[in-house]
Order: structure tokens, then C-alpha cells, then sequence
């Protein structure tokens, strides 16, 4: 360590926390962003399955319309059935009972026909709704694709950087001493990318301690890597020279 020039050394190290600096914070820009576009689609898919709800709802109207329509048929034919054996009968009372009969298939053909304009009158809402979803849908469309381009163009913008931020690592890291470098790599990775911080006004700016004056004339004096007791960071003063 005597043979190494540590102010020089220090100087290395601060150009490269300005790089890993940017790195780190561009990496964990990086990672957010599949999240990021699961939230937008997520936010586009569910428009769509109100969407295909609407049309399942439709659709459920239209098989009930057609139950509902082969249940009337059945009834019609019930009533000429009936009507057509009104003049064998032969006595009073049979007579009554059949027209109590046609009287009874009558009044539940009233009842489906209800029912059938009631499914026709949702059919027309649901249509609406679903014209006017659909109307929606299409702009959220829009938003979604302009939301991944987005998100799309800024990874490219991302990974261009980080590559030249790794071409530009590459230049400063040759020129540490391996020891040292690999001190500062075991706690950039430990220390959420903050290896080498400033000590001012006797304060370490990594954890926001007081350095007893002892610490600060040993970081002055160059002899070795001074790191905080506290968050173990390298420690430098920040100097014309430095």
C-alpha cells in the first residue's frame, strides 16, 4: 500500500463512484420498467375484458331471446291445438275447461312476450354500452401504445448509456490498484452503489455521522483508505488537488 500513491488512487476512485453513481441509478430505472408497462397493460386488458363482459352479456341475451321466442312457438302451437279441439268436445263443462286452458296458454304468451321485449330493451342498452366501450377501447389502444414506445425508447436510451458508462468505466478502473478496487467493488455492492463518499463539515455524507477530528486527519495524511465506522464507505476531503 506504501508504494501506491493514495491521493491519486482517491482521485481514481471518486471519478469512478461518479460512474457507478449513474450506473446504479439507471439500473434500478432499468428494472422498474417491466413493471412499469405491466401496470399500463394491465390497466388496457382490463378495459378489454369490460369490454368482452359486455359482449358475453349480449350474447347471453341473445340465447335467452331464442329460448324464449321457441318457448312462445310452443305455446302458439299449444292454443291452435286447443282451438282446433274445441268444436269435438261434447258437453258444456269439457268446453269451459278448454277455453280455461287457452285462456291460461293466452296469458303465458303475454308473460313471454314481457319478457321478450324486456331482453330486447337490455339487448339495446348492451349494444349502446358496448359501441361506446368499444369507442374507448380504441383510445386506451392508443394511449397503451404510446405509453410502451415510451417505455420502449427509454430502455434503448438506458442500455445506450450504460454501455458507454461501461466503456467509460473501463478507462478509470485500470488505473486502481487491484486491492483497493476490489475493496471499493465489495462495498459499491454492499452499499447500494455509494463505495467512496465526501466527509463534510466533519460530517460522512454517505450515513449523515460525525467524524471525530483523529478520522479526519487520517484521510488528510494519505497513508491508507479511511472508511466510516458507521456504513464502512471509503472516505475522502474534498481538496483543489483531489
Amino acid at each position: 500500500m506504501t508504494t501506491v500513491d493514495l491521493k491519486s488512487q482517491l482521485s481514481a476512485l471518486i471519478k469512478l463512484q461518479t460512474i457507478d453513481t449513474e450506473i446504479y441509478k439507471l439500473n434500478n430505472e432499468l428494472a422498474a420498467k417491466p413493471q412499469e408497462l405491466k401496470i399500463a397493460q394491465d390497466a388496457f386488458e382490463a378495459k378489454k375484458a369490460s369490454l368482452a363482459a359486455l359482449e358475453k352479456a349480449s350474447l347471453d341475451l341473445q340465447k335467452q331471446k331464442k329460448e324464449r321466442e321457441l318457448e312462445l312457438g310452443t305455446k302458439e302451437e299449444e292454443i291452435k291445438k286447443l282451438q282446433g279441439q274445441l268444436y269435438s268436445l261434447k258437453t258444456n263443462k269439457e268446453y269451459s275447461a278448454m277455453l280455461q286452458q287457452i285462456d291460461g296458454a293466452k296469458a303465458d304468451i303475454s308473460v313471454i312476450e314481457d319478457k321478450i321485449l324486456q331482453i330486447l330493451e337490455q339487448g339495446d342498452k348492451l349494444k349502446d354500452e358496448s359501441e361506446k366501450e368499444k369507442l374507448r377501447l380504441k383510445d386506451e389502444e392508443k394511449v397503451f401504445n404510446e405509453e410502451k414506445k415510451k417505455i420502449d425508447e427509454r430502455i434503448k436510451i438506458i442500455n445506450d448509456r450504460l454501455a458507454q458508462l461501461d466503456a467509460q468505466r473501463k478507462q478509470v478502473s485500470p488505473g486502481i490498484d487491484a486491492k483497493i478496487l476490489s475493496q471499493y467493488e465489495r462495498i459499491l455492492a454492499n452499499r447500494e452503489g455509494l463505495a467512496i463518499v465526501l466527509v463534510k463539515d466533519g460530517t460522512c455524507q454517505g450515513c449523515n455521522m460525525s467524524m471525530p477530528p483523529q478520522v479526519i486527519n487520517l484521510i488528510k495524511m494519505y497513508d491508507t483508505i479511511v472508511t466510516c465506522e458507521i456504513c464502512n464507505r471509503m472516505l475522502y476531503i474534498e481538496e483543489e488537488n483531489l
